[in-house]
């Protein structure tokens, strides 16, 4: 299983929100670049970038961070936050980013998610954020009526290289991750699922390192880090000592490529 540590951008810093309260954001750090290093110095493998101003303006606000992060690092990144568009999308892919996080238009335009999805196979991944189980967009301001796990099988269909799914009332709360949602929606997918919200101990990564035969392959974490809830390098090593050695593997979505 992956841990990936998030930094979300805000006018270029590196931010929390409190259930995707844009009000509520907590500043962790003025250097978003100082930040993704020293994650990698700890021992991630992979960082998950999401532009808040992107989000909520529908177009990608943090290029210039984004990009200095890329160079900095030697580890994949993979963006969300405001890609409605292909220009948008080919523009990350240009600065190096390994992976594009669609959301919105997911829900208001399939038909381009699976063009993009043919053009850049396996770098489209699906950013599923849920409220009692309906998604949410536009920057998590819009709550829709289409469920979940209806549009991570038709995502899943159209080419997706995987699944995010986030509990927004889980996110930035330390509460733990949505267990059953997500054994829910990963057995019903032949595509691999992250988990993102909640996660808040070593415990919630077992709890999830469990399901990892369901096909949950990684998990995201962001407030528990920051406020010094897990340490990144023992997260990685519980993990790897906690693996199900006898459980073939699901995908080889851990290169995610």
């Amino acid at each position: 299983m992956d841990i990936i540590p998030a930094i979300d951008l805000l006018d270029g810093k590196c931010v929390r929100l409190y259930q995707g309260d844009y009000n509520q954001a907590e500043v962790f750090s003025d250097r978003a670049v100082e930040m993704a290093q020293k994650w990698e110095s700890q021992g991630a493998t992979r960082l998950h970038l999401v532009d808040l101003d992107g989000a909520k303006a529908g177009k990608p606000m943090n290029q210039s961070t984004i990009a200095e992060i890329v160079e900095t690092v030697s580890i994949p990144v993979q963006v969300g936050g405001g890609l409605r568009d292909r220009a948008s999308i080919a523009e990350l892919f240009n600065l190096g980013v390994s992976n594009a996080i669609v959301g919105t238009i997911a829900v208001e335009q399939p038909q381009l998610v699976q063009s993009l999805c043919q053009e850049f196979p396996q770098q489209i991944t699906i950013g599923i954020d849920a409220r009692n189980g309906k998604v949410a967009t536009r920057g998590w301001l819009e709550t829709s009526e289409i469920l979940a796990k209806d549009l991570a099988q038709q995502m899943a269909n159209q080419g997706a290289a995987a699944i995010i799914y986030t509990d927004i009332y889980r996110d930035g709360t330390l509460t733990g991750p949505n267990l059953e949602a997500l054994r829910d929606l990963a057995k019903s997918l032949s595509i691999p699922v992250i988990a993102s919200g909640g996660i808040s101990s070593i415990t919630d990564l077992l709890s999830l390192l469990a399901l990892e035969p369901q096909g949950v392959t990684g998990a995201i974490l962001g407030r528990s880090l920051y406020a010094n809830k897990i340490s990144l390098t023992e997260a990685v090593q519980a993990v790897g000592n906690g693996r199900l050695q006898d459980v073939p593997p699901q995908s080889d979505f851990s290169t995610f490529a």
